[in-house]
């Protein structure tokens, strides 16, 4: 565990593994480092792997005015120049997605190799009216109510029923947490990053090998968002993860990682036929 301090703020992350290629970890809105736990092992035996909290996220500060996503670009620029590596790979999922497209557009230099997760180019007007739904949740102070708005829509209907012990677990874990008065101004100011961002014409200027990875039953940023990713970035590959939701990396964690994993360690040149 080590932090830095990134424009007066303290920035938490976390380096696991000591060979093969870097790449960076990064969060959906209401992830942290400590999500990522389970894939750690796999993660680090043979890369270095890198966990980020964004502001607002887990264990780095909070802030306490609004701010938009240029913000957490910039955080991940440092974030790069604080450490021994020129540039690295970059794997986010969500929220962490749509970091990382701007990452890559606006920092060429430093990115290797792109994976993108359940994410966008665009916040879709339908999606900022349930970011807007959530805050509004949260302004109430309810935690049980925030974990009903935000949660069971994240997964999808046959991993929700299958695995009731587990989303039993979660939702008391979940409620704790989306009940503390910090939590939930962090969470409204995360969301509220979000609404204007449209990188749609710009994700062509991606150069870097890019995986594009989908899941079929993603209810809250679905394949037709992907596919707009998959068409104008050039030479990118596209894999959907059939039967799963949002949080793919939870519903089917072993094709998430090998995904990941196998598309990062791939050589600059590729394969040739």
């Amino acid at each position: 565990m080590a932090e830095f301090i990134f424009e007066g703020k303290k920035v938490h992350y976390e380096i696991y593994g000591d060979r093969g290629e870097p790449f960076l970890v990064l969060n959906g809105i209401m992830m942290s480092t400590g999500s990522w736990k389970p894939f750690i092992p796999d993660f680090s035996r043979n890369n270095v792997a890198i966990l980020v909290d964004f502001l607002d996220q887990g264990q780095s500060e909070r802030m306490t005015e609004s701010y938009t996503h240029d913000i957490q670009v910039r955080l991940l620029a440092a974030l790069i120049d604080e450490l021994p590596y020129d540039r690295v790979s970059v794997m986010g999922i969500s929220y962490g997605g749509e970091i990382a497209v701007q990452f890559a557009v606006r920092y060429p230099e430093k990115v290797r190799r792109l994976v993108l997760a359940n994410t966008a180019a665009r916040t879709s007007d339908w999606l900022r009216k349930i970011g807007d739904g959530w805050n509004e949740v949260a302004k109430s102070g309810n935690g049980y109510s925030y974990y009903l708005t935000t949660i069971p829509v994240i997964y999808s209907t046959g991993f929700f029923e299958r695995e009731k012990a587990w989303m039993d677990r979660r939702e008391t874990v979940l409620t704790e947490y989306f009940a503390r008065k910090e939590v939930q101004e962090s969470l409204i100011r995360l969301t509220d990053s979000s609404r204007d961002y449209d990188y749609t014409d710009r994700v062509c200027e991606i150069k870097c090998p890019t995986l594009i990875i989908s899941a079929s039953e993603d209810g809250l940023v679905p394949p037709t968002e992907q596919i707009i990713l998959r068409d104008r970035i050039k030479g990118c590959s596209y894999v959907t993860i059939n039967g799963s939701g949002h949080a793919s990396m939870y519903e089917d964690p072993s094709s998430f990682a090998a995904l990941t994993l196998g598309f990062i360690n791939l050589s600059d040149e590729g394969i040739k036929i």
